[in-house]
């Protein structure tokens, strides 16, 4: 296993819409375990392909030590409830920064496994965020796009500050 270079705002690669995977093949395994490495020595909960500047619809994440890392392959999200639920959110391309945002309380998600199996499920609460906020990334939206322009400013001028003094 590999650990592999985190892209760091504002790098242009983060606003990329990633190609949905098509290969289920030992690179792709491959590709999941040097991503898990990553997310865990980063550390963090969540980390997709194009986090590493690979632009594919793969995401990690580890949410739960009783779980392990889970790997969605392509994931789409179904259904939104109209129940919202605020959280602070972040991003291991932005280390040291958080803002809360507001989304949906819970989801339905398809994906396929690493086997090209397809899957879904029905998730809620953090884990609803977690798919969100990693399938708004393999979308090209990274998560500070969703706050308003003032809070968005404000929390920029936080990190390069923090970027600055590092």
């Amino acid at each position: 296993m590999t650990l592999l270079p985190i892209l760091r705002f504002p790098h242009p690669g983060l606003r990329l819409p990633a190609a949905p995977v098509v290969a289920f093949d030992a690179a792709l395994r491959r590709l999941a375990e040097d991503l898990t490495e990553t997310l865990r020595a980063a550390p963090g909960v969540g980390i997709t392909a194009p986090h590493v500047g690979i632009p594919q619809r793969l995401v990690v994440l580890d949410l739960a030590p009783e779980r392990g890392p889970e790997v969605f392959v392509n994931p789409e999200i179904l259904w939104f409830s109209e129940e919202k639920i605020r959280h602070a959110e972040g991003s291991l391309s932005m280390p040291g920064v958080t803002e809360e945002l507001e989304r949906p309380a819970r989801i339905r998600l398809r994906w396929r496994d690493l086997n090209g199996l397809e899957r879904t499920e029905e998730a809620e609460g953090f884990r609803a965020i977690c798919h969100q906020h990693e399938i708004d990334q393999l979308d090209g939206i990274f998560w500070i796009q969703r706050l308003s322009k003032l809070r968005r400013d404000r929390l920029v001028k936080k990190y390069e500050k923090l970027r600055r003094t590092a």
